[in-house]
């Protein structure tokens, strides 16, 4: 297993009670050099003041520093909230001895809450005292809310014979659906990686994964994905041959942390692989295998084990995309449920019971009508689901 270490990069987490359960719930990230940087930000019109202020500040393709809240989104405060997040980058700023601008900032929790900049302001010297190059499990425990447990992971790769590490922290539980899912994601990796690739590098893996899974169908208004290359390693990802092996590395590591998001919904007990093949166009399967991830009713019969095959022949047909009907096929595992648009009768719906089950498994639309393909990570929703929202901010 890849530590959860990389060279030039410090870490650490504190309760600094914003949170009312005294947990962790400010972190900090902090490269020993300056280092590229790139990022992703939820496509929800609503955007806390954490987003618009890093939107600006990232354009400058550099920063040193992120530091991170949970317990409080500080969005929908107005002009104060944009205050705070400035406060909020100065204070860290103060405490590393940096320019403003090299810190980025992202918070989580409670819409529409005042945010409470005296705790963040109190906290900042015991924060960054706490730094350390051990320090990223805190973090991840830091940025949680309704997670139950952190997320990290890490990868390693060589250049040369030198080896370079790309190692991440994550949240997201609920309020996740792909238009950047409600998540946070925070990346370093000791490679350098030229300014004129690292956002197309970012992006590429953030499409393939944090933008291919769903929860509950609904997207945040913090949401945002922040990749950091100091280049501490000696290794400078220059030519295609080693963008390819690290886009690689880099997709293996988001698609791990978004399936651990999906693993640790609210409510979920049920994780499912869904494909979309056979369609005329990739962005039709993508938009049939969207619609049959969000689709309730899908989601209802997953979480009481049932084969109800007509919902996801229902929800394929209200995409918006052409398919016959009297063409689809459909697997749950390996067990095909329907055949030419009809059910293959009680045997294979036994079976696929018996597939339902299990905590994990797949489902498989083929269209049989072109070379379009799509997948989406989806789950259940259970009565938990309701429970755990219904009564969230208290």
């Amino acid at each position: 297993m890849v530590p959860l270490t990389c060279k030039g990069f410090t870490a650490c987490g504190m309760a600094a009670g914003i949170k009312k359960n005294d947990s962790l719930d400010l972190g900090m990230l902090v490269s020993d050099r300056p280092a590229r940087v790139a990022a992703v930000f939820t496509r929800n019109r609503v955007q806390a003041a954490p987003v618009k202020l890093d939107r600006e500040r990232v354009k400058s393709g550099s920063a040193r520093a992120v530091i991170v809240n949970a317990g409080n989104a500080n969005c929908a405060n107005g002009p104060q909230g944009l205050v705070a997040a400035e406060a909020m980058a100065a204070a860290a700023a103060r405490v590393l001895n940096l320019p403003d601008e090299q810190v980025l900032v992202a918070s989580t929790g409670v819409i529409g809450a005042p945010f409470p900049i005296h705790k963040v302001e109190a906290a900042m010297p015991a924060l960054a005292g706490g730094l350390s190059p051990n320090g990223l499990p805190d973090l991840a425990r830091a940025i949680m809310t309704t997670d139950t447990r952190p997320k990290t992971g890490a990868r390693e790769g060589s250049l040369d014979g030198v080896s370079y590490r790309i190692v991440a922290v994550a949240k997201g539980a609920g309020m996740i659906r792909p238009d950047m899912a409600t998540m946070l994601c925070f990346i370093c990796t000791d490679a350098d990686i030229p300014v004129s690739n690292i956002q197309m590098v970012l992006k590429r893996s953030v499409d393939g994964s944090f933008n291919r899974i769903t929860i509950d169908g609904d997207s945040s208004t913090n949401d945002t994905v922040i990749l950091l290359a100091n280049g501490a390693s000696g290794v400078r990802i220059e030519t295609d041959n080693d963008r390819v092996d690290f886009q690689r590395l880099l997709d293996d590591l988001c698609m791990d942390l978004a399936r651990q998001m999906v693993k640790d919904g609210e409510g979920v007990t049920k994780v499912v692989d869904l494909t979309v093949c056979g369609a005329r166009s990739d962005e039709d399967a993508r938009a049939i295998a969207d619609t049959i991830a969000h689709s309730p009713l899908v989601k209802t019969a997953f979480f009481g084990e049932d084969a109800n095959w007509g919902r996801i022949i229902a929800a394929a047909g209200r995409a918006g995309v052409f398919l016959d009907p009297e063409r689809l096929d459909l697997y749950f595992d390996d067990v095909q449920m329907v055949k030419d648009g009809t059910g293959c009768g009680p045997d294979a719906e036994e079976k696929a019971t018996g597939v339902l089950k299990k905590p994990e498994f797949s489902v498989a639309l083929d269209l049989n009508q072109g070379e379009g393909t799509a997948s989406m990570l989806t789950c259940d929703f259970s009565l938990d689901y309701v429970k755990i929202n219904a009564d969230y901010r208290s």
